[in-house]
């Protein structure tokens, strides 16, 4: 019998090297190894928060892909339906440091990935309907049409289960054809979700509108029933049919790496929302899971643990 899960999700995680020194890569002479991946830094996130977690993906059969399996495992996120790919690689990529508040350069060694051959086939009806919410991010349908078929195929298993969906569009944009197709694969898909969380800069290029207010006003009329807009330090606006606010940023004391911000704020507001925090504490909980994850570098080194969860967002009392 499949355990149950509280949130399946999936995705190409890769290794990452994180330069030390400020400016450009070619100039880096010493770099940390560590993992990155959106889902995946989701998946440990919420597993650090509490929540029953599994990733799923392909890793090749190599140095790269042991490791990531390891990491992710060590965090307490479920790996055990992540096949061996013997005949593709697990990606990489290379992360300049950045200076304060900047984002850095990221460049990916990924074509032809163990993970761009996700397909169909892939999707364990016993391990992802073991979960009460999938997690999904615009990355994965870039990486290769069966992988976009993919998560189109969860999203609507996961939705006639009745199992709730959010989407991150997280924009990849060289890995599209063109601006335009992005816009109407990744609109038709978040279309199939109930939550869509993209950032401003992304919601304007997605839609074409220029006001918070508008694109999710967009999303909510294409089938979402909420849609939460990260607005930097500015915090987030949310919408649903109901209502909605805005929800105040948390000032930090030095922003160190702004990569797997957008992240670190999914997995706050996904667990917020699964233990039943109203929209607006949901939302502030993410806002200040955010804020953690910029200050240190790594994709999921700052992300927090419960214990450090202050009490108004869900935390322990103490």
């Amino acid at each position: 019998m499949t355990e149950a899960l509280d949130v399946v999700t999936f995705g190409e995680t890769m290794v990452c090297f994180a330069a030390h020194e400020p400016g450009p890569l070619e100039a880096a002479a010493t770099f940390t190894k560590i993992v990155a991946g959106a889902e995946s830094n989701v998946a440990v996130g919420l597993a650090r928060l509490g929540l029953r977690v599994a990733w799923l993906s392909r890793l090749g059969d190599d140095s790269f892909g042991r490791y990531v399996r390891a990491a992710l495992e060590a965090e307490g996120v479920d790996c055990a339906s992540v096949p061996i790919d013997t005949t593709r690689r697990t990606g990489f990529m290379l992360k300049s440091r950045a200076p304060e508040g900047a984002d850095p350069v990221v460049e990916y060694h990924r074509r032809g990935s163990a993970a761009s051959a996700l397909a169909p086939a892939d999707f364990d009806a016993s391990r992802f309907l073991a979960a009460r919410h999938l997690h999904v991010t615009g990355i994965t349908p870039a990486l290769s049409p069966s992988c976009a078929e993919l998560v189109e195929h969860a999203m609507r298993r996961m939705r006639a289960a009745g199992r709730t969906v959010s989407f991150d569009p997280n924009l990849r944009i060289k890995l599209w054809p063109s601006r335009e197709a992005m816009a109407e694969r990744l609109n038709h898909l978040a279309g199939l979700a109930d939550w869509v969380l993209p950032g401003l800069a992304e919601g304007r290029l997605l839609t074409g509108l220029d006001a918070p207010e508008d694109i999710a006003a967009f999303y909510l009329a294409h089938g979402a029933k909420a849609v939460a807009i990260k607005l930097g330090a500015e915090g987030a606006l949310w919408r649903t049919a109901a209502g909605g606010g805005r929800v105040a940023g948390v000032p930090v004391a030095q922003v160190v790496d702004t990569v797997g911000a957008g992240d670190a704020f999914a997995a706050g507001l996904i667990s917020g929302r699964l233990e039943g925090l109203d929209w607006p504490t949901a939302i502030a909980r993410a806002n200040w899971v955010g804020a953690q994850a910029i200050q240190v570098v790594g994709d999921m080194d700052g992300l927090p643990h419960r214990a450090a969860l202050p009490a108004d967002l869900g935390g322990p009392l103490t």
